[in-house]
Order: C-alpha cells, then structure tokens, then sequence
C-alpha cells in the first residue's frame, strides 16, 4: 500500500510512469495496478504532466535575500557598490530580521519546486550574525529544504584582519561548505595564497569548497588556475566548485584551450550565475558591451560538470528575482546560445540532475530507494518547461505535499492567473 501515488506523469526522460511513494522514499517506478492505486493515501493525476526531481540551486546568499534597497538601492548597478551597501546593512540586520528574510524565502522556494539550495553566508564581520541566523534558518526547513551553508570571506580571507579567524570560527558553528573570494583580495598574489589555504582547509575537514573565483571582467585574473591544481593537489575534485568564473568570456582563447583541460583533469565543477553574471558585469564598457557569462558550452565539452545558479533574489545586488530555477535556465540558455534542442534540455538538467551533482546531494532522482520528493509540473517536456516556466503543480518533499496549485493549462500557453498557492512549511 502506497502513502502518495503519482499517476502517469511524464519523466523528463519521455517515459510514462506511475510513481508509488511509501514513507519518505520512492518505491515503485512503473505501472502500478489499479486496485493497488485505489488503496493509496492519495492519488495526483499527472496525465500529460511533466515530473521531475526538484530544483537545486548551487548558488544563493540567503543572508541578503529580500532586502532590496536596505540601506539604499544600488544606484551604479555594479559589483562593487553591491558588496559596499551589504558592508553596511550586515552591521545594522538583526538575526531575527534575516532569519524572517530567509524564511519567505524558503516558503516562496518551495512553492517553485526548489527544495535544495547552497547558500554562502558572509563571515567577514565578528559579530557573525549572519551565520548565526542561517544556522537557524538551516535548523527550521531542515524537514523539507536541503540548505548547505558555505561560510563565505565576502571581504576577503587575508584582506580583512580577522577574516581567516572568523572563517574557521563559521565552520566550527556548523557551516558545511568552505568558501573564498581571491580576486577581492588586495593582490593577486594574496588572491592565489587564499585559494592555496582555503583548498587546505578543506581537505583536511573533509568538507566540500566552492570559491567566487574570478568574478571580474579582468582577463588576468586567472585565480581558478591556482584552483584547479589545488583541488588536484588535495583530491577534493567534485567536492570542489569555481562560482562565477566571469573573467573567463574575456581571457585570451589559447590560455583557455590550456586552462580547460586542467580543470577537467582536477575533476572541479563550476558555477554559471547567468541572470546576476549579464547584470552587473560589463558595467564599465562602452561598446562592444561585454555580458560576463563564463564559457558553459566549453567547459561541458571538456566533461566539467557545470550548473546554473541564482546568486540573488532582490538584494543589493540584484532587484528582481522570484526563487524560479527555470528563469535562470531560460536566461542562461540565451546568453551561452544553447538553442539545439539537446542543449535546451542540458539546460533543464543543470537546475535539476547536474546541480544535484554539484552539491553531493544523496538519493536525488526519480528511481526507487530516492527521497520522495519531485515537481509536477504544468508542461509536457523540459523544453516545454523551460519556453513557459509554468506553474507547479504539485511539490512533494520527503513524500509530504507541500505545495499545490490549481491547474491553468500552462501546456496550452494561454495567461496565468495569480492562483492561490498552499505552501506548508514542514508538510
């Protein structure tokens, strides 16, 4: 007897399944019998409904979320006056108010399917409240979201006189995931030390690393060179990611035809932040008007896993947002021109399966044994998904229905309607 059987959805692989859910796990994957449905808990038509493993995102600050405009709205648009106003608002949030911030956040993220997020958390100021509140945060949606937290050296490791100290200090509170900023640091040769020291940390935790590396439109910046043979020094190779990698659309392309391959040898994945990336990048071009986006189809010809990620839901950096993985898989399809129609589907596969694989997430997927929780959504295939970003249906976590919406054949594409979502927290 089932707990939840969900009834001829379509996989993203283009087979037609019923899917019987016992507990929290999956437990059949197939045609199951009538008279056996009838006995289930509850029965979801998903007839002609695309159904797939949730959404992860690699890549988010959970701290900032939701504070657009506190203290002041980022007037230039760039980077740089980005991490100025967060200097600002850290000293002044309260760990109440980020934890509030976090948590509509997760309700909004599960309600669009995303039930798995890496968020870095800044660990620059002593005070650390910014961990203390996502710790929390981590704490309450640990039934339903899987939320790894990356202590992060927004100000740098070495640039700030205490940024190393505080760093260990996150990771010791329980941080998962060890950060960096090279290009931040005050020069490069500081830049390339800090990777050398943070790959050495995490190693010798047994933790995984993922580093802002080379976030700049400076072509000299090549501080995942010092990354990839890191992660090859210390065998961390998929345990570690290179997030952002922007100076890379500007490098010279026989440094690249020398770099990509050592990144593949290391077994490294990588990061592409295609809405924030196209956004604050090129700020001080004229024309041609550079857009910042890494080298996504390269670096997947070469075999380096590569996944797309958020990185802000309106904060300083970024006003728009709304914790919706197939925007960024839209936008990135775009901006990398991954128009065939088995790129397309790579792109659905970067926000699911391969950003899954980037975060080390155990029983994700649709086979028996996995963790019961998937989407349905209101589309017939990931291409399809991606083209209307449609509602979702139907969010399972750990075979609890968190969050369903009321059919608006999407399919169809015909006008959304501002439906009424029932979003559960903790099912």
């Amino acid at each position: 007897m089932f707990d939840l059987v969900v009834k001829r959805g379509r996989l993203p692989d283009g087979k037609v399944a019923d899917i019987g859910i016992r507990g929290d796990r999956i437990a059949e994957v197939g045609r199951i019998e009538p008279s056996v449905m009838e006995q289930a808990g509850r029965v979801i038509d998903a007839s002609g409904d695309l159904v797939t493993p949730p959404f992860v995102d690699p890549h988010f600050h959970m701290d900032a979320t939701l504070s657009y405009g506190l203290p002041r709205v980022n007037a230039s648009g760039t980077l740089l006056e980005g991490i100025a106003l967060w200097g600002e608002l850290r000293e002044i949030a309260a760990v109440d108010e980020m934890v509030e911030r976090a948590l509509r956040y997760c309700d909004w993220a599960v309600s669009m399917g995303l039930l798995a997020i890496r968020s870095h958390v800044d660990t620059s100021p002593d005070h650390l409240r910014g961990v203390e509140a996502m710790l929390e945060v981590r704490r309450q949606v640990a039934p339903y979201i899987d939320l790894q937290l990356v202590a992060f050296p927004q100000d740098g490791l070495y640039r700030t006189r205490t940024g190393r100290e505080n760093l260990i200090r996150a990771l010791d509170m329980g941080c998962d995931v060890v950060g960096g900023i090279p290009h931040f640091e005050r020069t490069m040769a500081d830049g390339a030390e800090s990777v050398r020291d943070v790959a050495r940390i995490a190693a010798e935790r047994g933790l995984m690393l993922d580093i802002h590396c080379d976030e700049t439109d400076d072509p000299m910046s090549r501080h995942v060179e010092t990354l990839a043979a890191e992660v090859t020094r210390h065998g961390l190779g998929g345990r570690a990611a290179g997030s952002h990698l922007t100076s890379m659309h500007s490098m010279d392309n026989y440094y690249v035809s020398k770099l990509l391959p050592l990144m593949a040898e290391s077994g490294m994945t990588a990061i592409s932040n295609a809405l924030i990336n196209i956004t604050l990048q090129g700020r001080h071009d004229t024309f041609p008007k550079r857009r910042g986006l890494t080298r996504v189809r390269e670096m997947q010809a070469q075999g380096i896993t590569v996944g797309w990620g958020q990185d802000c839901v309106m904060d300083p950096w970024y006003s728009l947002g709304r914790a919706c993985m197939l925007d960024v898989a839209f936008m990135g399809l775009h901006v990398a021109q991954m128009t065939h129609p088995q790129e397309m589907e790579r792109c659905f596969r970067m926000v699911t399966e391969e950003n899954a694989r980037i975060l080390g997430l155990e029983g994700y997927g649709l086979k028996v044994g996995d963790k019961a929780s998937l989407v349905v959504l209101d589309a017939g295939d990931p291409t399809e998904a991606l083209r209307l970003r449609p509602d979702r249906l139907f969010v399972i976590s750990r075979g609890k229905v968190v969050a369903e919406r009321a059919r608006n054949d999407a399919r169809l594409g015909l006008p959304g309607r501002p439906d009424r979502v029932n979003c559960r927290r903790g099912g």
